[in-house]
């Protein structure tokens, strides 16, 4: 793991938590995945998958969907720090 452009944290007790989340960084060399214990949103925890991605919030009602929406946000992120539409 590398220092990233984007920082991608995932909660160790959140749904998202099963999937094998560090393969975007060989989807997206720029980023980090970050396991943490907590990040201090349970209530959300609790409900749904998510993650932060630079600080933003990205959840959904299924860990597959979710993924998707980090892809989107990556791109997003990538795009913003290049200087270009995404």
């Amino acid at each position: 793991m590398g220092l990233g452009i984007v920082i991608v944290e995932i909660c160790e007790a959140n749904l998202l938590s099963s999937l094998d989340i560090e393969k975007l960084e060989e989807e997206f060399p720029e980023i980090a995945v970050l396991r943490l214990d907590c990040l201090n949103l349970c209530g959300l925890c609790r409900a749904r998958p998510y993650a932060m991605v630079n600080g933003k919030k990205v959840f959904a009602k299924t860990s597959e969907e979710c993924l998707a929406l980090i892809r989107q946000q990556i791109q997003a992120e990538l795009a913003a720090f290049h200087g270009i539409d995404p």
